[in-house]
């Protein structure tokens, strides 16, 4: 028994049945550590390409030996050294926002080389356009940069955001009771782990299926830049 549900393991299917409502449980924290990580990973990506583009070159430089760190090294290094060391100089977190900060940075690395790629697409004309007209290089990036990027970079920032929805299991080695280590607690309490796991990896095509539909249709509906990219 686990929050309060019985589980009879009778058949196979009343297995998964009695354990859905568990399972149900590990979704949510699933989704909602998918989410933050990669709002973290949208809104840091795009000030790290921001910050690659800078006339200062320490700042560029730096930004850039960041990014490269953040992506050559594994998530589980990056997990491990945000739950375990940080707290050693006074840095606590809870387990699910450094699993969220995790993910978040480890995705930012990939977001903002989509980012720069983006950006260094737009025609040097609307630099020029933006120059001309007197406005601010955060005014450029709102109001002409940006808007135009979206459309582009949409493709790249969903595969981010289905493989980001992939890796969230890994946030159950520092006790973050999501699908996977639910299914494992249920696994190691029943001796039984085919059918919970199974139904695990099932949540997690039918999630990422759905993602991609919806990316699929996203782009179909949003507006396509009006500035072609030659």
């Amino acid at each position: 028994m686990m929050y309060g549900y019985a589980w009879d393991t009778t058949t196979p299917l009343t297995y998964a049945w009695s354990i859905l409502p568990i399972i149900l449980i590990g979704l949510t924290v699933t989704l909602k550590a998918a989410a933050a990580g990669f709002a973290i990973a949208l809104g840091l990506g795009l000030v790290f390409a921001m910050l690659r583009r800078s006339r200062f070159r320490s700042v560029s430089w730096t930004t850039a030996c960041i990014v490269e760190f953040l992506r050559d090294t594994p998530l589980l290094v990056q997990l491990f050294f945000l739950y375990y060391v940080l707290p050693e100089y006074g840095v606590t977190l809870p387990a699910f926002l450094t699993g969220a900060l995790a993910l978040g940075l480890q995705y930012s690395a990939y977001t903002s080389e989509v980012y720069r790629g983006g950006i260094e697409a737009v025609p040097r004309g609307q630099w020029e356009a933006a120059t001309a007209l007197n406005m601010t290089r955060m005014q450029t990036y709102r109001d002409i940069i940006v808007p135009q990027i979206v459309p582009r970079i949409l493709p790249a920032m969903g595969n981010y955001m289905v493989a980001m929805i992939k890796e969230t299991p890994v946030l159950s080695v520092i006790t973050v009771l999501d699908m996977m280590a639910l299914a494992n607690m249920i696994g190691e309490r029943t001796f039984e782990y085919l059918v919970p796991l199974t139904m695990v990896g099932l949540i997690f095509l039918i999630l990422t299926l759905i993602c991609s539909a919806g990316l699929h249709r996203l782009q179909k509906v949003l507006p396509k830049a009006g500035i072609p990219l030659r």
